[in-house]
């Protein structure tokens, strides 16, 4: 769907000064204040099983014991968050691009597979906030496949709409859709949940085109997750001869409107 066509009806937000706050008569002009709404329709459901908040908790009660074996992609220590006390009981391995708090072992993901043999194989692969920094997330999403056990989970939450960070490796935004695409059928992946949640209100700046300007952006959200289990190994597989209904399950673009 083309911008305009997503911005039909939608009015600038118009600018407004609070009385109580309005600058004395003599005063240079100072810029309105946008008012913006804090609710909106957003119709993206988000995921049931593994929230924003909830998922360590799942995993933990799910993979927090002997015998376990956990891999955390992007673990080391950046903001402070640091969850290998949630799997105390399992084997956790933290894995990141750079040595520091928390990882055990330093490389590029996009090689995942070298670092393991068959017999370290895992249970459960998870990573957040990881898969924006990554240039190749498809070859990562086919590493993870490598690496897991048949059977095993991988659980990844991502961004939808953020800010830009961490730059220059801030490479892609993701839909729930479109991490189903890079973990599917023909890799051996079945989805058990998938989401998109912490809906966000937007608007274009007086520094954009000025048909868009103060225009409000509808459908915003923070995280995309999915958790999906590894069914079976992909043998042979290549991204080149994956079928659309592997990826999309069926979907299709949405069709034109007739006149």
């Amino acid at each position: 769907m083309r911008l305009r066509e997503l911005l039909k009806g939608c009015k600038p937000i118009s600018p407004e000064v609070p009385a109580a706050i309005a600058e004395p008569a003599q005063a240079e002009p100072t810029p309105g204040f946008l008012i913006m709404p804090t609710r909106g329709d957003h119709t993206v459901a988000p995921p049931k099983i593994v929230t924003h908040m909830g998922a360590m908790g799942y995993l933990s009660s799910n993979y927090n014991h002997s015998g376990a074996r956990v891999l955390e992609l992007g673990s080391r220590v950046v903001t402070g968050a640091n969850y290998r006390a949630h799997f105390d009981k399992a084997d956790y391995v933290g894995f990141d691009f750079y040595e520091g708090p928390n990882v055990d072992v330093a490389g590029d993901a996009h090689r995942l597979s070298t670092y393991f043999n068959e017999s370290q194989r895992f249970d459960l692969v998870y990573s957040l906030a990881v898969f924006e920094h990554l240039y190749m997330p498809w070859v990562i999403a086919q590493e993870i496949a490598k690496v897991m056990k048949v059977g095993g989970v991988a659980y990844i939450e991502t961004t939808f709409a953020y800010a830009a960070h961490e730059r220059p490796w801030n490479f892609f935004q993701f839909s729930e859709l479109g991490l189903r695409v890079l973990f599917n059928k023909s890799l051996g992946f079945e989805i058990l949940d998938m989401g998109m949640s912490n809906p966000m209100m937007g608007f274009f700046s007086d520094d954009c085109d000025e048909y868009l300007q103060r225009r409000p952006i509808p459908e915003l959200y923070c995280h995309s997750s999915i958790l999906c289990r590894k069914d079976r190994e992909a043998v042979n597989f290549d991204w080149t001869q994956v079928q659309a209904d592997d990826v999309v399950d069926g979907d299709r673009y949405p069709a034109p409107q007739k006149s």
